[in-house]
């Protein structure tokens, strides 16, 4: 019957347009519900800040995760390499032991590139060939001059074998501790000084230290291969352990309660330098049973941490010559 037809839609209100339906069916109230917080600009893929953030991630997509790659130390197992012509030659000379020479592939030599070939045949080093990208692998700033000497690890002794050795030895015991040290080149300077005056070893610390590199190798000028240097994981537990076996530990400062010219340095003794910045370390002063100065005659108010080390252990080598 018309008007009462049961299909959907077939009733329409007066006063409606055609195709409204009565009710929003909950539209609008959805509408109006909240859609929580606005996300961060990063998080947003339209926003610039989102492309820079990824940008950066690419960028950085080789470093380990937490870890920034300025951060990273250098693994201590991995072989080091000496470059540029003039520093392989000198490290050559100075029979730092290196396990091989790279040479670039179209490079024109010259004589110091003649003198590495000739030193590296004679002590039996391999001698490569390399491309430039190989070499510039190898180095940070791209000058290496075609030329690369690599240096495998330098193989620390133990601070107990360090001392027994020296007590082994016949004579009493001259090692020199070094504290705060961070320029490989004073590190060199004194291990060949103290192979020059008799030492027996050094020690160094394993953190905050600087470590037996090609640069220490070629200023210590062979010395290195002949004297062993240790590293201690504690220098202050260290030195405490050697005080208690005997030895007399001497810091060394400009500030000291001894002179040098006073003291007698013919029994065992650690000489003990800090860096010429910070000096000693609070703790390694403490432990020291006495703080040694070097009277200067001129304005100097301190002396590099090698000259000074130099300086003490020529004064006790002289005296244990006429003891």
């Amino acid at each position: 019957m018309a008007g009462n037809s049961k299909r959907k839609g077939a009733i329409r209100k007066e006063g409606t347009k055609k195709g409204q339906v009565a009710g929003s069916g909950g539209n609008r109230r959805r509408g109006l519900e909240g859609r929580g917080a606005t996300p961060k600009a990063v998080d947003r893929p339209y926003h610039a800040a989102h492309k820079r953030s990824k940008a950066a991630a690419k960028a950085t997509s080789g470093a380990p995760r937490g870890k920034s790659t300025a951060g990273r130390r250098r693994d201590e197992d991995a072989p080091e390499y000496v470059l540029g012509r003039n520093p392989v030659v000198e490290c050559l000379r100075a029979g730092v032991p290196a396990t091989a020479l790279y040479v670039m592939v179209g490079s024109v030599p010259d004589e110091r590139v003649s003198e590495a070939v000739k030193y590296a045949g004679d002590k039996g080093i391999a001698i490569l060939e390399a491309q430039r990208s190989e070499l510039d692998r190898m180095s940070s700033n791209g000058l290496h001059q075609g030329i690369a000497l690599q240096v495998p690890p330098y193989q620390y002794a133990h601070p107990t074998d360090l001392m027994r050795s020296a007590v082994d030895s016949g004579t009493p015991p001259l090692l020199v501790a070094l504290d705060n040290i961070t320029d490989p080149r004073n590190l060199g300077a004194v291990i060949r000084s103290v192979s020059a005056f008799g030492g027996h070893g050094v020690v160094i610390p394993q953190r905050r230290s600087a470590s037996v590199t090609a640069v220490a190798w070629r200023t210590s000028a062979g010395a290195a291969a002949r004297l062993p240097v240790a590293q201690a994981a504690n220098l202050t537990r260290t030195l405490k352990e050697w005080a208690a076996d005997g030895a007399q530990l001497v810091g060394l400062d400009a500030d000291g309660d001894t002179e040098l010219d006073g003291y007698d340095g013919t029994g065992p003794i650690i000489i003990v330098v800090g860096s010429e910045g910070k000096g000693l370390s609070r703790l390694v002063r403490e432990t020291c049973d006495s703080i040694l100065s070097i009277p200067m005659a001129g304005p100097v108010e301190s002396l590099n941490a090698s000259v000074a080390a130099g300086v003490v252990l020529a004064e006790f080598a002289r005296q244990r010559r006429q003891a």
